[in-house]
């Protein structure tokens, strides 16, 4: 009987792909699971109006770790468009299973280390090691919106002096989206920042967010961030706002470490700093809860060029690495990272956005080599 039972799923497009090299790579590693197939992705929605059915959400649940490929999304209209004709008309609302996975089984910690590996051509600079930590349940992904902006929501805005401005825009010529930011929802994603940053011998964590403008939404996530960086006399505790430390990024991204912030901004700033160290072909996430969490590479589908086993798998692997730190099994996790090293560095093997010409399965049995070439 395998030690772990690992949910897979690989989605839809290129997301087959990356894994199918990934478990090439967890092979070789020796790591010791029953890979458990779960629904997930576009065609569940066409046929049955629900990417991320019921049976999938049960079976994450029996699993100790689950390992997400990529996920294609469209607008609500197009997205409808696609629905099997018996399924149209029906008021059903296509919106991403990610999101609904971390807030049903609250994966607040969005985790994306984000580290320059030597050789890497794609290198912005190769001493930069940034690690995000993105609130992943709250702000403007809570999914709380409004279309259109009438009845009880409009007479409690209409309350608000700055509402003013708005005061002859039709209903249905305005959109709502909620900023939701709450004082718990801050305060475990900054300490999870701080504890990461304390185990990992990172001096910093800034916190990211715009409280100039942001007065209450951002204001309240700092006064949750100063609170707890109390508990962490050892780390110093740097805050920018988020324009400011996109500039901060590109000029000095050697001076950060630990990076913390908000939904929205995590999600955009992730991507400044994965793109620093080679873009999202080495993009891993783990979205992480109290007892579930799912792994990831950050890119999409990449529906034009599903099938050519083209696209860099090694976010996808990378995600897997993440996984097995997460599991506890840290000596296999950095085995992993080590291949991944050592192929990147000889430069012998390179996908098409490294400047090669090396396939996504290329790409995997090398790492896989390379992982019996590591010492355990």
């Amino acid at each position: 009987m395998a030690k772990y039972k690992i949910g897979w799923m690989p989605g839809d497009g290129v997301g087959v792909e990356v894994m199918e090299a990934t478990r090439i790579v967890l092979d070789a590693v020796g790591f010791d699971a029953e890979y458990v197939p779960l629904d997930i992705g576009w065609e569940f929605w066409r046929q049955e109006g629900d990417a991320l059915p019921k049976r999938t959400v049960d079976g994450i649940r029996q699993v100790q770790a689950t390992l997400f490929g990529a996920i294609t999304s469209k607008p609500k209209e197009e997205a409808e468009a696609e629905l099997a004709p018996q399924l149209q008309g029906k008021g059903l609302s296509y919106r991403s299973p990610i999101v609904r996975m971390r807030q049903l089984f609250d994966l607040y910690v969005n985790l994306r280390p984000c580290k320059a590996y030597a050789g890497n051509p794609l290198n912005y600079r190769d001493d930069i090691d940034l690690v995000v930590f993105r609130e992943n349940t709250e702000g403007l992904y809570a999914g709380i919106e409004y279309f259109p902006v009438e009845g009880e929501i409009r007479s409690v805005l209409e309350k608000h002096p700055a509402f003013k401005a708005f005061s002859k825009v039709p209903g249905n010529q305005m959109a709502l989206t909620t900023r939701i930011i709450t004082h718990n929802g801050a305060a475990r994603i900054v300490r999870a920042a701080f504890e990461y940053a304390q185990k990992h011998g990172y001096k910093s964590v800034t916190v990211v967010e715009k409280p100039n403008v942001l007065r209450e939404t951002s204001g309240l996530f700092m006064r949750a961030a100063r609170d707890v960086a109390r508990e962490f006399p050892k780390v110093e505790m740097w805050d920018a706002n988020i324009d400011a430390m996109a500039m901060w990024l590109i000029k000095n991204p050697q001076n950060y470490g630990v990076i913390v912030t908000s939904n929205l901004f995590g999600d955009v700033i992730s991507d400044l700093c994965a793109q620093l160290v080679g873009g999202l072909g080495f993009a891993a996430a783990g979205n992480i809860g109290k007892d579930v969490a799912v792994f990831e590479p950050t890119h999409g589908s990449a529906p034009k060029y599903a099938g050519q086993y083209k696209v860099n798998p090694l976010a996808c692997i990378l995600a897997a690495k993440l996984m097995l730190d997460w599991l506890g099994e840290r000596a296999t996790a950095a085995r992993l990272e080590n291949a991944v090293a050592r192929v990147v560095k000889e430069g012998k093997v390179r996908t098409y956005d490294m400047g090669g010409k090396a396939s996504t399965l290329d790409m995997g049995r090398a790492v896989a080599e390379a992982c019996v070439r590591v010492p355990a």
